[in-house]
C-alpha cells in the first residue's frame, strides 16, 4: 500500500478559498497563507451562533504507535460529509518533537487525513513558532529585569519559567545560564520544555478573544520574591508585547481532508502533560460554521477526554453530544500481555484479557461523565473476524455501539457505520464534571485517581503537598487540576496494563499554571522536555531536488 505521504501528495487539493467558501466565508474573512491554507477571523465566533453539535473522539489507553484517533476523527468527519452533514473537523496542531521522532505526524494516515500534509506536519502557519517566540521573550524579561534591578525582588532560585524549543531535546532539560561574567546575566539554574508543555500554548487554547488572552498572559506566574510573594507577567509588563506575538496566531486555521472537506487545525497542548485539546476558540469557531463538529483529545480517555471535559468544557461552556471511543485489536491484545511480536497473530485469548481496558473507558464516559458512547473499533489488516466479532459482541452485552472504522483504507466509504452509528447516540446533557471546582485541590486530585484511574489510595512527596497548601492559600484552591502522567496504564506506572486495582498513585510535584486557570500535579516520571529515540523519525524524512518530501509519516 501506498505510505501516508504518497497518498497525500497524489491528491488534487481544492483551494482553500473554495473550501471556506463551502462555509459561507468570503475574501473579508480568511486570510491567504498560500494556495491551501488560510486563517479565519476569530472574531466571526462572536458574530455567529453556535448551532453545531459536538462530537468527542477519544480512545483506550494507547500503545506507543498510538491508535489512530486522528485518523478516525478525519474519517468520520468525511463520513457525515458524505451523508449529507454539514460537519467541521476540528484537531490540535502537530508538535515537531514526535514529527522528527518516534510517533511521527498528527495529519491522519491512509485515506483519512488532513492536507497539506506536509506544511501541517512542519512549519504550518507558524502558530507553534509564535507561541515559541513569546515564552522566550517572556523568559528574556524575566532575567534582563534582574540584571537592571530586580526592583521585584525576585527569587532566582525559585524562578518557575522555562525557556523552551518545538524540539525533542534532553540535552536542554537542566543547564545553567548567565555564565560569563556581570555583563552576561545572573547565573541560574535553568532549563528549556518543548513548546506544545508552555503554558502559553495552554493560555492561547483555552482564550477566548484577545482581551481574555492578554489577561490570561498577565495572570501567568513566572516565579517567587524573595519573602514567597508570586510574581507575574503583568508585574513585568510583557503582557501587552506576549498578546502581540500571538495576535496572528490567535485566528485558527483552515484546511481540508482528503475529500475537500473542511477542517480547522489550532493549538496544540500535550495531553500528558498539559491538557490536550485544539483551542476553544477552534471549537467555538467551528460549532457557528457547522451543523457537526467532530473534535478530538489527545491519549486514552483518563487524560485527554478527562481534561476535555474538567477543563476545556468547562472553562468554554461546551458539552458533547457523542463520544467516540477508538479501539484496536493489537492495543487491546497488549493490555492482555501478548506478546510484541504475536500481535498480529489472531488471539481471542489475549483480546479478552485485554478488553476490561476498553470496558473501564467505557465506565467512566457512561458512569462519571453520564455521555453516550459509541466504539469504533480501528481496523487492521492483521485483524481476524473472530477478534472483530469478539469486540461486536461484548459491545452489544454493555449496552453500547460499535462500529468497524475503515477509514484508513477506504476513507468516507469505510466510516458510515461508523457515522450512523455516532447519529443514533446523539443527546445533548447537562455536562457532569468528576469533581466539583470549589472542592480542596486534593479532593480534585483524589476524585480523578479513585473515579477514573480506581486507584485505592493517593500519596504525596512532602514538597507537593507543602506546594498545594501555598496554592489553596494564595487564592488559587478553586482552580481545575490537571494531572501529568504515563499515557500507557490507568496508573502512573506504564507497565501496568489492562486496568489495574489496588496501586497507589503518587503526587511528585505540582506546579501553578495561573494564566491556563489550572494546577499540574505530576504522577511518575513525565518529562516536559522529550529525548529522541534511538532511531529517530527525522533519519527516514529527506527532500529531493524538486522540493519533494520522503518520510513524512
Amino acid at each position: 500500500m501506498k505510505s501516508d505521504i504518497e497518498i497525500a501528495q497524489e491528491t488534487t487539493l481544492e483551494p482553500i478559498s473554495a473550501v471556506a467558501a463551502k462555509l459561507g466565508l468570503t475574501e473579508d474573512d480568511i486570510s491567504l497563507y498560500g494556495k491551501y491554507k488560510a486563517k479565519v477571523d476569530h472574531r466571526l465566533t462572536a458574530k455567529k451562533e453556535q448551532k453545531g453539535k459536538l462530537i468527542l473522539v477519544t480512545a483506550i489507553s494507547p500503545t506507543p504507535a498510538g491508535e489512530g484517533k486522528t485518523t478516525t476523527s478525519v474519517g468520520l468527519a468525511d463520513a457525515l460529509s458524505a451523508l449529507g452533514k454539514s460537519t467541521m473537523l476540528c484537531l490540535r496542531e502537530p508538535s515537531l518533537g514526535p514529527v522528527f521522532g518516534v510517533k511521527g505526524g498528527a495529519a491522519g494516515g491512509g485515506y483519512a487525513q488532513v492536507v497539506p500534509m506536509e506544511d501541517i506536519n512542519l512549519h504550518f502557519t507558524g502558530d507553534l513558532h509564535a507561541i515559541g517566540a513569546a515564552n522566550n521573550l517572556l523568559a528574556a524579561m524575566i532575567d534582563n529585569h534582574i540584571f537592571q534591578g530586580n526592583a521585584l525582588g525576585l527569587d532566582p532560585r525559585r524562578i518557575t519559567w522555562k525557556r523552551c524549543v518545538d524540539m525533542n531535546d534532553r540535552q536542554l532539560r537542566f543547564i545553567t545560564d548567565g555564565l560569563g561574567g556581570k555583563i552576561n546575566g545572573t547565573p541560574r539554574e535553568d532549563g528549556f520544555d518543548i513548546t506544545v508543555a508552555s503554558e502559553i500554548m495552554a493560555v492561547f487554547c483555552l482564550a477566548t478573544d484577545l482581551a481574555d488572552l492578554k489577561e490570561r498572559l498577565s495572570n501567568i506566574v513566572v516565579g517567587y520574591t524573595y519573602g514567597g510573594e508570586p510574581v507575574t507577567a503583568g508585574q513585568l509588563n510583557a503582557a501587552g508585547a506576549l498578546t502581540a506575538l500571538l495576535k496572528d496566531a490567535f485566528d485558527p486555521n483552515l484546511v481540508q481532508t482528503l475529500e475537500g472537506n473542511p477542517a480547522i487545525i489550532h493549538g496544540g497542548p500535550f495531553a500528558n502533560i498539559a491538557h490536550g485539546c485544539n483551542s476553544v476558540m477552534a471549537t467555538k469557531l467551528s460549532l457557528a460554521l457547522a451543523d457537526y463538529v467532530v473534535t478530538e483529545a489527545g491519549f486514552g480517555a483518563d487524560l485527554g477526554a478527562e481534561k476535555f471535559l474538567d477543563i476545556k468544557c468547562r472553562k468554554a461552556d461546551l458539552a458533547p453530544e457523542a463520544v467516540v471511543l477508538v479501539a484496536t485489536v493489537r492495543a487491546l491484545k497488549h493490555h492482555g500481555g501478548c506478546p510484541k511480536e504475536e500481535l498480529s497473530t489472531p488471539s481471542v485469548e489475549y483480546l479478552e484479557k485485554g478488553s476490561v481496558n476498553l470496558i473501564r473507558h467505557i465506565e467512566n464516559l457512561q458512569q462519571v461523565y453520564h455521555l453516550p458512547v459509541c466504539v469504533a473499533i480501528n481496523a487492521f489488516p492483521t485483524d481476524s473476524t473472530e477478534e472483530h466479532t469478539y469486540l461486536a459482541d461484548l459491545c452489544k452485552k454493555l449496552n453500547v455501539p460499535c462500529a468497524l472504522s475503515e477509514v484508513f483504507a477506504k476513507g468516507s466509504e469505510g466510516g458510515k457505520e461508523l457515522a450512523n452509528a455516532v447519529l443514533s447516540i446523539m443527546e445533548k446533557k447537562p455536562l457532569t464534571g468528576a469533581y466539583p471546582l470549589e472542592a480542596p485541590l486534593t479532593e480534585k486530585i483524589e476524585a480523578v485517581c479513585k473515579k477514573i484511574y480506581h486507584a485505592d489510595k493517593v500519596g504525596y512527596a512532602a514538597s507537593a503537598k507543602k506546594a498545594l497548601a501555598e496554592m489553596e492559600a494564595m487564592g488559587y484552591g478553586n482552580l481545575p487540576i490537571c494531572i501529568a502522567k504515563t499515557q500507557y496504564s490507568f496508573s502512573d506506572n506504564a507497565k501496568l496494563l489492562a486496568a489495574p486495582e489496588g496501586f497507589e498513585m503518587t503526587v511528585r510535584d505540582v506546579r501553578l499554571s495561573a494564566g491556563a486557570g489550572f494546577v499540574v500535579v505530576i504522577m511518575g516520571a513525565i518529562m516536559t522536555m522529550p529525548g529522541l529515540p534511538k532511531k529517530p523519525a527525522a533519519e527516514n524524512i529527506d527532500v529531493d531536488n524538486t522540493g519533494k518530501i520522503t518520510g513524512l509519516f
